[in-house]
């Protein structure tokens, strides 16, 4: 089994990123609110990239239904999904720094779960969920950028998944349309495509404006 030293993986990532793009990455910490199928492939892409420190919360075990979208396997059903998504992140990159807090998050832990953290992704996929973590963090953690999700159930029209700026600490990817309250299916061509637009909406963030 070929294995890379850290400076072996830090050299990689500065040949295919460039070393400020580098540093900039691995100096971020991201904050991913659920680790269903958005969340726990928005944590991939990030990891992939080289963010360096993600902080990532979720109160739930993975069951079978997850595995038709979430970022798990057979062998890790019934596993605290934090410490499933840890143990997936770091076979893909062993030297990211990972936070995992298994809590339902509301709105009296939002603010000291991800309290380091300039940007969190809301990847509920619940629509009171959502609205509860959006409001909680533009209302009391003033600096912080929410990357939300809305509209991405179903299948096809993957062009209709947009991102979409809707102020300046709020960005939101999604057709605003098709939910689960619909009645449609989430399916892992959809989600993840959503979980790509927020993970690069992130990444955007994290060069340009950090």
């Amino acid at each position: 089994m070929i294995k890379l030293s850290c400076e072996q993986f830090k050299e990689m990532l500065i040949e295919r990123h460039g070393e400020a793009v580098y540093e900039k990455l691995k100096a971020a910490t991201v904050g991913i609110a659920g680790l269903g199928g958005l969340g726990s492939n928005v944590a991939v892409a990030l990891v992939r990239v080289g963010v360096g420190k993600l902080v990532i919360a979720d109160f739930d075990i993975v069951e079978p239904s997850n595995l038709n979208r979430q970022n798990y396997f057979v062998a890790q059903l019934g596993a605290d999904k934090v410490n499933a998504t840890i143990e997936n992140l770091k076979k893909i990159n062993p030297y990211v720094e990972i936070k995992g807090v298994s809590v339902k998050l509301n709105p009296e832990n939002v603010p000291a779960v991800f309290k380091d953290c300039p940007i969190v992704a809301e990847c509920f996929d619940k629509a009171q969920s959502k609205q509860m973590l959006i409001e909680t963090i533009l209302g009391s953690m003033k600096k912080t950028i929410v990357v939300a999700a809305s509209g991405l159930a179903g299948y096809g029209k993957s062009n209709e998944i947009r991102t979409k700026k809707i102020s300046e600490r709020l960005i939101m990817v999604g057709d605003s349309e098709n939910g689960i309250e619909k009645g449609l299916s989430l399916m892992a061509c959809r989600v993840i495509i959503a979980a790509g637009h927020q993970a690069n909406a992130i990444v955007e963030l994290l060069i340009n404006s950090f």
